[in-house]
């Protein structure tokens, strides 16, 4: 996957206005198959797999090991009981093989790596306009709620992405998936770079693997306590016991940050109040739609406890720039949230 198809900035635009495609076949697509699928999924992700309660549905988790930290944060698909379709980082597929296999062995789960399939995603507002009639006469296709997928011969089509955009994320066989990019640029749709998806997803608020989450820290440290299913209480995922001792005793804070400065944001930038380190940019960079720089951070907990913590100063270069504190997203479905 390119930094761009020659215009970065267009790029971006072009999914927020319109409509982008995005190769991700670097993404691994894993199936899960046995009796035991759900007893060993329960046990794996923070997330409860139990809320799956009809074929098709999908659910985003974490991944933690027992101190809390997160392997890898990924989307799981149920296909049928005894059959569930996971979506890992590519750079992380390799460990989290491992890891699956290793706490796979007292259960009756086959577990296979699909090397035959590719990923397109098509992102924006038109996405799925554009898309639908290249995939085929498909059933219910259009009306496919977000967070579900259906299947369709060799086809397994999902409503979800990665740049806070609707859209469909296409798993098909690698030997079809050029001619349905090409099908998809004659139709108007944008071939979109890694540079774009990265710029989308933090205006989403969207976390990557790598920067804003790691092994150190947890989901409570990366605004993603939503994605932990503390109930039933009898549920033992592993990391459970570290994030319940976490959870009583917060120690960051998880948010945006607008700079009101001129510079641009980088992941690992020394937040500052009052000339005291409370905290750190994990992403960073120039955002095209609100045209100003933006960065994902952890801050101190006890810093938000002062009312003029919102305003902070960061380090770039050795100089000190003035930073805003503000809620995430950025962007939702296309519209700014932020008060610029």
């Amino acid at each position: 996957m390119p930094i761009h198809y020659g215009s970065q900035i267009e790029e971006h635009h072009r999914v927020r206005e319109s409509a982008g495609v995005f190769d991700v076949s670097h993404m691994v697509a894993v199936d899960l198959a046995g009796r035991d699928c759900n007893a060993l999924l329960q046990m794996l992700l923070a997330n409860d797999v139990n809320k799956l309660q009809q074929d098709g549905k999908a659910l985003y988790s974490c991944m933690l090991n027992p101190n809390g930290g997160v392997i890898d944060d990924l989307i799981v698909y149920r296909r049928a009981t005894d059959l569930y379709r996971l979506v890992l980082n590519a750079g992380t597929a390799a460990n989290d093989l491992e890891w699956i296999a290793e706490h796979s062995k007292n259960f009756t789960v086959a577990i296979e790596k699909r090397t035959d399939l590719a990923i397109l995603a098509t992102q924006g507002p038109t996405a799925r306009q554009i898309t639908a009639p290249l995939l085929g006469e498909i059933p219910g296709l259009m009306e496919l709620p977000r967070f579900h997928c259906l299947e369709f011969e060799e086809l397994f089509i999902a409503r979800t992405g990665y740049t806070g955009e609707d859209g469909f994320e296409v798993i098909l066989p690698t030997d079809n998936a050029g001619q349905l990019w090409d099908e998809l640029i004659a139709a108007g749709v944008a071939p979109v770079g890694l540079g774009a998806r990265d710029t989308l997803r933090m205006e989403a608020g969207l976390c990557l693997y790598g920067q804003d989450l790691d092994p150190q820290h947890s989901p409570l440290e990366s605004g993603l306590e939503w994605t932990i299913a503390w109930q039933p209480e009898t549920r033992d995922f592993i990391g459970r016991d570290a994030l319940t001792a976490q959870r009583s005793h917060a120690n960051s804070l998880f948010t945006g940050i607008l700079l009101e400065d001129r510079g641009v944001l980088r992941s690992g930038m020394t937040l500052l109040h009052n000339d005291n380190q409370v905290g750190v940019t994990t992403s960073g960079g120039f955002s095209p739609t609100l045209q100003r720089s933006i960065a994902l951070a952890r801050i101190d907990a006890d810093v938000a406890t002062d009312p003029a913590f919102t305003s902070l100063k960061v380090d770039i270069r050795g100089k000190q720039k003035a930073v805003r504190v503000v809620p995430l997203p950025f962007v939702k479905n296309g519209k700014i949230t932020t008060a610029l």
